[in-house]
């Protein structure tokens, strides 16, 4: 089964929590605090292997989650890290931020890595809040929770020439011809509904070829197998446009040649400058060379190869000139696109933002934002003297304040992340 867009889950390890605890040895009056710090979470780590094709796997397991790091311990003992999580995935993903719809990273060569989802740091334990003014805290956090996202995984194959043209053109034949590879073959539209990758042996200039599902007018829309199939034009160094010469189904194939070519623009702006080869297919039918001089007089520029997939009529000298061609186009043709992405997708931890909002959910003021629902998560609140150092720190940032100015009174119910509290004077 081939399988090139999937939606699934990440979510990094939580860290471990930081513990409170003392030191009781004999003869040690007053040992102070021992608690130990949390160890962080582990990572979720995308890895390309060259070994797999699809994203088949990620059809049966949609949730990926690394372990939590081990809690702090007494005499000062910090608890272990956790141990990454690496998923394997084919040469040519995507990864998208299905809530932002931006692109996280670009994964393209074996052995290539990047952090999908990172992992929280562990929790301090109440060694790390001893100071001259209290000297034996009650107080620890609870570990950070790790990076949870939902993101798009897209396969845009890798191959060094892909054919493209209107549906039953011939490409599938012409791909089943020159490499070991079986295509589905039959006479009607849309045999193709999948990729298919062959290899070409021409020695030192051997290549790989993509037989790819055929295309309509409004593909860019997504029409037909649209979006499908233009996915992996992208990747191709050299495109190889096939043309049914003998217009079969009643097609003109000068018109055939311009839509297909417009379509490939409108996609992707830079597949106007991609090379392409023209191929008139069918050559052996009638009508096609009657057809052909009328293309030639309307595209003189154009140089074109007269071949019959099914006769092999002038395959072989086509495979010729696409190898000598290849030749002259530099390989980093394939991942231009992705050189733009990989300066800008470079995982880095970033300051939280302070601000917070405040909302009515009925009689409840909701206070919402990035770094006060993270201080709620990570605050231990059984304990009274953490709870107070949360109060403290809401009032230090002006969270207190803010509720007063939207109308909150003595009683009145506050909920920020899953926690509901009642607001005190």
């Amino acid at each position: 089964m081939f399988v090139d867009q999937v939606k699934i889950y990440v979510k990094g390890g939580d860290g471990g929590n930081g513990a409170v605890s003392f030191r009781r040895e004999k003869y040690v009056p007053l040992g102070g605090p021992a608690g130990g710090d949390g160890g962080r979470g582990g990572d979720v780590i995308f890895v390309v292997d060259e070994g797999l094709r699809t994203l088949v796997d990620f059809r049966y397991q949609k949730h990926f989650k690394a372990p939590r790091g081990e809690h702090g311990r007494n005499k000062s003992q910090h608890g272990a890290g956790a141990e990454d999580m690496y998923v394997r995935v084919p040469p040519g993903t995507t990864v998208i931020d299905d809530d932002t719809k931006e692109v996280i990273v670009d994964l393209i060569e074996h052995g290539q890595s990047a952090v999908i989802s990172k992992g929280g740091r562990g929790g301090r334990g109440n060694i790390r809040f001893a100071n001259a003014s209290n000297p034996a805290p009650h107080i620890s956090e609870n570990g950070e929770p790790g990076q949870e996202r939902y993101i798009m995984m897209e396969l845009k194959l890798i191959a060094d020439v892909g054919l493209v043209g209107y549906p039953s053109v011939g490409k599938s034949t012409l791909l089943s011809s020159v490499t070991a590879a079986k295509p589905k073959i039959a006479a009607y539209h849309f045999t193709t509904l999948t990729p298919n990758l062959g290899v070409v042996d021409l020695g030192e200039n051997s290549f790989v070829m993509a037989d790819l599902p055929g295309l309509i007018e409004g593909a860019h829309e997504g029409v037909g197998l649209g979006h499908q199939f233009l996915r992996h034009v992208e990747r191709t160094r050299l495109i190889v446009h096939v043309i049914d010469m003998a217009g079969v189904d009643g097609r003109d194939p000068y018109e055939d040649y311009l839509q297909i070519n417009r379509e490939l623009v409108l996609y992707n702006l830079k597949l106007e400058d991609r090379p392409q080869i023209v191929v008139a297919n069918k050559m052996d039918l009638p009508e096609a060379a009657e057809n052909l001089q009328r293309f030639k007089e309307k595209l003189p520029d154009v140089q074109v190869y007269e071949i019959s997939s099914a006769t092999r009529q002038g395959v072989q000298e086509l495979m010729y000139a696409i190898g000598d061609l290849l030749a002259t186009i530099p390989e980093k043709t394939t991942v231009e696109e992705v050189m733009e992405v990989e300066e800008r997708v470079v995982f880095r931890a970033e300051k939280e933002p302070d601000g917070f909002e405040i909302t009515k959910d009925n009689e409840v003021f909701v206070v919402s934002g990035e770094k006060i629902e993270k201080l709620v998560r990570m605050t231990n609140l059984n304990s009274y003297d953490s709870a107070q150092r949360f109060a403290r720190q809401m009032r230090g940032m002006g969270v207190d304040e803010a509720l007063r100015k939207h109308g909150a009174k003595d009683g009145d119910t506050v909920r920020i992340g899953k926690l509901e509290f009642d607001f005190v004077e």
